[in-house]
């Protein structure tokens, strides 16, 4: 199965009540544990490279890598750009053959963001590809972009309409509460805010940020219209962790494969929970 657009997977989404998880793959271990979690639970799966995967893997091993993933997978598998920050990285996805790209313009003025968004939308929609667009910051840190605490902003409601209406994206990631990286205690979501943009905005919501948020709290976004949820840090959390056990256990193991392979089926785990979360379990058309 070749890649299918991330708007396919989320009008369908839209239409029965449940997330799809967009999982970031940063090596061919986690690329595989995305896909064979997504294959167990019986799930759609978005694969996704940030800035960061890009510059350490290549974006032509992780698009080469996710095709075959992909290719070989019994469900939906899609390829998405995480956090794009110019017109010509989109491009370059484009060209590696990516089924859907980000482009992050929250940290410039409304009308600039709405500019180049329109300029990524022209680009990708005759290819096919779906666009996703960020309005308001979410707080913590995403590869090259960082946004303190004190300057993280909520997204505007009326904001996001005008947003949406001026640049025709297919999704639009929010900040409600939720922040990259590890937490520091529990965050509390803006459920309340998140039901007046969703009133307002007639496209799939995307929840980035979304490793150290509480199950019931995942399950009340999706309830009040999030289709796509981000995870990045507790597949590391999972993947690494095992690391750090296997060598500890085993300080003279040389065999990547004995330290990797765990790690990979520690992440397997992880992701399945998470699809089981989203209420995405069971929704792949085959």
């Amino acid at each position: 199965m070749s890649f299918v657009p991330v708007g396919a997977l989320l009008r369908e989404a839209e239409s029965e009540g449940y997330a799809v998880g967009a999982f970031n793959c940063n090596n061919m271990e986690i690329v595989q544990a995305i896909v064979a979690a997504a294959e167990a639970e019986n799930s759609p799966v978005i694969l996704q490279a940030s800035q960061g995967a890009i510059k350490y893997a290549g974006i032509e091993y992780i698009a080469a890598m996710a095709r075959v993933a992909a290719e070989g997978a019994g469900v939906p598998v899609a390829l998405h750009l995480d956090h794009g920050t110019s017109f010509d990285q989109v491009i370059r996805c484009l060209r590696a053959g990516f089924s859907s790209v980000m482009f992050d313009g929250s940290k410039l003025p409304v009308e600039q963001n709405i500019a180049i968004t329109r300029q990524v939308v022209a680009a990708a929609r005759p290819v096919g590809v779906s666009v996703e667009a960020e309005l308001g910051k979410i707080g913590g840190t995403e590869d090259d972009i960082s946004v303190s605490e004190r300057e993280a902003l909520f997204t505007d409601p009326e904001e996001a309409r005008y947003f949406v209406e001026q640049t025709g994206v297919d999704s639009l990631a929010v900040a409600i509460g939720t922040a990259h990286g590890r937490y520091h205690g529990v965050p509390e979501l803006d459920f309340e805010r998140l039901s007046r943009i969703k009133a307002l905005v007639k496209i799939p919501i995307v929840l980035h940020g979304s490793s150290g948020v509480p199950a019931d709290a995942l399950r009340e976004a999706v309830r009040r219209g999030v289709r796509k949820i981000n995870i990045d840090t507790n597949i590391r959390e999972a993947f690494v962790n095992e690391v750090r056990r296997v060598l500890g256990e085993n300080p003279e193991e040389i065999d990547p494969r004995r330290v990797l392979g765990p790690a990979r089926e520690a992440a397997v785990e992880v992701i399945r929970e998470k699809i089981r979360i989203f209420g995405s379990a069971g929704r792949a058309r085959r």
